[in-house]
């Protein structure tokens, strides 16, 4: 009993802020106190006009001046030196989602085992006469558990030992002498040793599969491996035989430049030889000319006729009176030979490339996508682990269980100035992004929303920053009944089983997300098909309730 004063004493004089004792104690307006560092954090966290009470929120204006309360200071230093105990730490302590001591009075602590003799769960202090009475020693010990109750009738208030076969339920021993009576029971331990044997045919058939799957994976993977190296192997043959055509070509384009060129050069040589006689001709010819014009000026006819014989005589010409000269045509015919070669090997490259295409394609056929799945059991096969970012959760948001779950909050936390924050709205998104196949389950209490959203959504403002209010987010607002889907400022209002759980599917390749209402079924809330461009990020809002939260659960 002296144990539990003390301890009884600490929690007294223990910083609500800290949970430590306190330093420098100061006691405000309203009557609680707190370390004088403890609370001077608290109120200096933002610029405010009106400062509150971290317990019973009373605000005082202005800001309260902060004197050590000397009395109880003398007090907790009193209390240190008559051997005030160190509480338990703080995770030693019963939190929501444990299970508590059943025999702790005051704050619970951690149960370490529950007795299925007398269903109940106890502390390490609690279980020792468990551990040390003769007849406690024969009670059954299990992991702690909060089922104990269901192993209690209904009806009779008593411990189910009993299982009805009739029935497959179980039942205490007034159930099989009462309702039961003639039915097929048999003892719990009994049906546990049978269900036990079923369940091992169950696990080897499961590992069974496990090894078959393997199996097709390691295959699957040699697969990949294989399909790596034929492309691999393909891609240098095809560039070698490309290189090989184009080579060709420009060997064929090389030989056909140097044939025209040669030619060119037979067919001018040709033509200035004809040219060069042409004009010797011409040059004889004018010379004949001027002979005859100053023979016909001559008076003396003797003359003239003694020397009109030889100069009238004209030699033959070698060449015919005029040459006929082809049309400008020259090489064209070349040019329209090559043309031709062009088209054709475009005809057979344009043919080629749909063979090709289509070849290539067929290799992709059973590399097509899976269909999106049909069960839960398909769903969990693309489960992922999600946490959420410190750096970009709300003032007013605590994260807690491994940054997996947020809780709205009555004051605000302790957190850095970072960029990522939402400032305007009770926000925050997934530390990991979205791409891929992607499942994973909110289980939430009250009013929180579930988002996806980009990186690059604003922190604060209105449109810009609330989840499903713009282009770069999409959000399911759950009420306690009702669900309605938010995009861009539109909404779609749902009609689904209400459900606490909500499961989310996201193919970010294809341009799927889907919402699912979970319980013992899994229901499609809502779709979408789209195309996203950026990775996605799990978001969720708070409406303006305290006490609601949210968490990702671990999925198995």
């Amino acid at each position: 009993m002296a144990q539990k004063g003390v301890q009884l004493d600490r929690e007294t004089f223990s910083c609500s802020i800290c949970l430590d004792l306190l330093k420098d104690p100061v006691t405000i307006p309203c009557g609680h106190s707190y370390c004088m560092n403890c609370i001077k954090g608290y109120w200096d966290v933002e610029e405010k006009r009106i400062y509150s009470c971290p317990q019973c929120r009373q605000t005082f204006t202005p800001r309260p001046v902060l004197v050590k309360n000397t009395m109880l200071a003398d007090l907790v230093e009193q209390l240190k030196k008559t051997g005030l105990q160190d509480a338990p730490a703080d995770h030693c302590y019963a939190g929501p989602e444990d299970v508590a001591c059943d025999v702790c009075t005051g704050r619970k602590m951690k149960a370490v085992k529950s007795c299925l003799v007398c269903l109940a769960s106890y502390c390490e202090k609690h279980l020792q006469p468990h551990n040390d009475s003769p007849p406690l020693k024969k009670h059954k010990l299990v992991e702690p558990s909060k089922k104990l109750q269901e192993n209690i009738c209904s009806r009779h208030d008593e411990v189910m030992k009993m299982f009805c076969r009739t029935d497959q339920q179980s039942i205490c021993y007034l159930c099989s002498v009462d309702e039961h009576k003639g039915h097929h029971t048999v003892s719990a331990a009994a049906e546990r040793t049978e269900r036990q044997r079923e369940l091992e045919v169950s696990r080897l058939n499961i590992q069974q599969r496990i090894q078959d799957r393997e199996k097709d994976v390691k295959l699957l993977q040699q697969e990949v491996e294989a399909i790596n190296q034929s492309a691999h192997k393909t891609v240098e043959h095809s560039e070698k035989i490309f290189t090989e055509l184009i080579r060709v070509i420009q060997k064929r384009s090389s030989d056909v430049k140097q044939q025209i060129r040669s030619q060119q050069e037979t067919e001018v040589s040709r033509v200035k030889e004809l040219q060069e006689k042409l004009e010797q001709e011409i040059t004889e010819l004018k010379r004949k000319d001027a002979e005859l014009k100053q023979l016909s000026h001559t008076e003396d006819h003797i003359q003239f006729l003694l020397n009109y014989p030889s100069l009238s005589a004209l030699s033959e010409s070698t060449h015919s009176s005029s040459i006929n000269i082809r049309p400008l045509r020259y090489f064209e015919d070349v040019t329209a030979a090559v043309s031709e070669l062009r088209e054709k090997l475009q005809d057979i490259l344009r043919e080629e490339r749909t063979n090709i295409s289509l070849t290539v394609t067929e290799v992709d056929v059973l590399l097509s996508d899976p269909p999106e799945p049909k069960t839960r059991a398909g769903f969990l096969k693309y489960s992922c682990e999600l946490t959420l970012d410190p750096n970009t959760a709300h003032r007013d948001l605590l994260l807690s269980e491994g940054n997996r779950k947020a809780t709205f909050m009555q004051y605000q936390q302790c957190y850095i100035g970072h960029p990522d924050r939402f400032t305007g709205w009770l926000q925050v998104l997934s530390t990991e992004s979205l791409t891929g196949r992607c499942y994973w389950e909110v289980v939430r209490k009250g009013r929180v929303h579930v988002a996806v959203a980009y990186k690059n959504i604003s922190r604060a403002g209105w449109r810009e920053c609330i989840f499903g209010r713009n282009n770069k987010s999409w959000a399911l607002h759950c009420s306690k009944n009702s669900f309605s889907f938010w995009y861009n400022n539109i909404e779609t209002v749902i009609s689904g089983p209400g459900s606490s759980r909500v499961g989310v599917y996201l193919d970010h390749r294809v341009g799927i997300l889907s919402f699912y209402s979970v319980s013992e079924t899994m229901t499609l809330l809502h779709r979408v098909q789209t195309t996203f461009t950026q990775p996605l990020y799990a978001g969720l809002w708070f409406y303006h309730n305290y006490g609601d939260n949210a968490e990702f659960i671990k999925l198995k």
